[in-house]
């Protein structure tokens, strides 16, 4: 079962890009006491999360944040280089890049996507939260494209 609306986030350590490499953050962490846009992408560099996905939160993060949002943050089942790379190939300095590696978030969640079919393997399905001290405000799930967890609509949400 997937997480839900009125659901605390799993406690997951996962992993960020710091100043001196690799650094281990739990998710308690991250969005405790902030109010976060969380969404997240079948995997990075791939067609529609490059084309559109990160960069509509890219063009939009100000107006996400001057809605009171503490910070985007955007996550994939990859490994914490690659999120990195692609967070500054897409100019992404306002978007904190969050690496799932080994899917442990996106399982916890239940948002899981199994793509192992067209040799992808395991992946998070695309989706876009508002977070709140941890707690999930509203929850946005994609089965096709990304309508539901673009930057538009979680702006709308807001």
């Amino acid at each position: 079962m997937s997480i839900q609306i009125g659901d605390t986030l799993p406690n997951v350590e996962l992993r960020v890009m710091g100043a001196d490499g690799p650094e281990a953050v739990n998710t308690a962490d991250l969005f405790a006491g902030k109010k976060v846009v969380l969404f997240a992408v079948p995997g990075a560099f791939t067609p529609t999360c490059s084309a559109a996905h990160l960069p509509g939160f890219v063009v939009k993060a100000d107006e996400i944040k001057a809605k009171g949002v503490d910070s985007i943050i955007c996550t994939a089942v990859n490994d914490v280089f690659v999120m990195d790379a692609w967070g500054k190939a897409q100019n992404a300095d306002n978007i904190t890049m969050l690496a799932d590696g080994i899917g442990e978030f996106a399982s916890a969640l239940g948002l899981e996507l199994d793509l192992t079919g067209i040799q992808f393997g395991k992946r998070s399905k695309r989706y876009a939260m508002i977070v709140n001290d941890g707690v999930v405000e509203l929850l946005n799930v994609d089965e096709k494209d990304f309508e539901k967890s673009s930057a538009e609509a979680v702006l709308a949400a807001l």
